[in-house]
């Protein structure tokens, strides 16, 4: 029997996968495999145990037991935009472990919430490059899927008796790292900034300590005069509490 591993991150895209490979296939031999980063909200935990009861799946969860700041640390790297080792680390390997041990490449599919948007199927290729020799599928690219935006895989849920994620309701656009992934750009930051203000303090405070270590290094970075410079979320702060209504000129990300 073919194994239906779902990598579920806690989002609404896999949530969304979760049920189209139930609808299609069952969930006899369905896996929810989930990384516990140490750094998520604590609604996530609740939106993945809604989500297991309504499947009748228990959650497997997998962990490298550190958060992505102890990550950068022994990594001596403050991930960004670009390079992230928090999502190798905390997320890629554990789950590739579990696979290894658990699943095997030739009667296993794994999905792969990926929105159906141009930006996300992008991502597509070096998805299913990285997950090799496992087959990759991804349930909301599908040909016979319709486009559906996420305000409509969040009323999906809804639809399922399951609240979404509170990150979604507070304005973000993933539900990861309680909003402090450092992935995001500036616009998310400052939305941090305004909406869960102590969050922001403790990541600021988490770079500090990196810079101390690592030197001048920033997770975001801003482009002036056709330069590009690290941008402390320390001075992203100031300036947001001067002028909160003003985007900065050039942002890089």
């Amino acid at each position: 029997m073919t194994q239906h591993v779902i990598q579920f991150s806690g989002g609404i895209g896999s949530f969304a996968a979760a049920l189209r490979v139930a609808e299609r296939h069952g969930t006899r031999a369905m896996t929810l495999l989930i990384a516990d980063t140490r750094a998520e909200h604590p609604d996530l935990w609740r939106f993945a145990a809604d989500t297991s009861r309504l499947l009748d799946v228990p959650l497997t969860v997998v962990r490298d037991g550190r958060t992505p700041w102890q990550v950068f640390r022994d990594v001596r790297f403050l991930g960004n935009d670009r390079l992230a080792p928090c999502t190798r680390h905390l997320k890629q390997i554990p789950c590739r472990a579990w696979l290894t041990d658990h699943a095997d490449p030739t009667d296993t599919l794994v999905y792969v919430g990926i929105e159906n948007t141009k930006r996300d199927r992008r991502r597509i290729p070096a998805i299913a490059r990285n997950w090799k020799p496992w087959i990759t599928r991804f349930p909301l690219c599908a040909r016979r899927e319709p486009a559906r935006t996420k305000s409509q895989l969040l009323n999906e849920a809804r639809a399922h008796g399951i609240e979404p994620p509170a990150m979604y309701t507070e304005g973000f656009e993933h539900n990861n790292c309680h909003g402090a992934c450092v992935r995001a750009g500036q616009r998310q930051w400052r939305h941090l900034l305004d909406t869960n203000p102590a969050a922001f303090a403790c990541a600021e405070a988490h770079e500090e300590e990196l810079r101390a270590l690592l030197g001048p290094v920033a997770i975001l970075r801003e482009r002036r005069n056709n330069v590009a410079r690290p941008l402390p979320l320390a001075e992203l702060r100031r300036r947001h509490q001067q002028a909160p209504s003003l985007p900065d000129p050039d942002e890089a990300a």
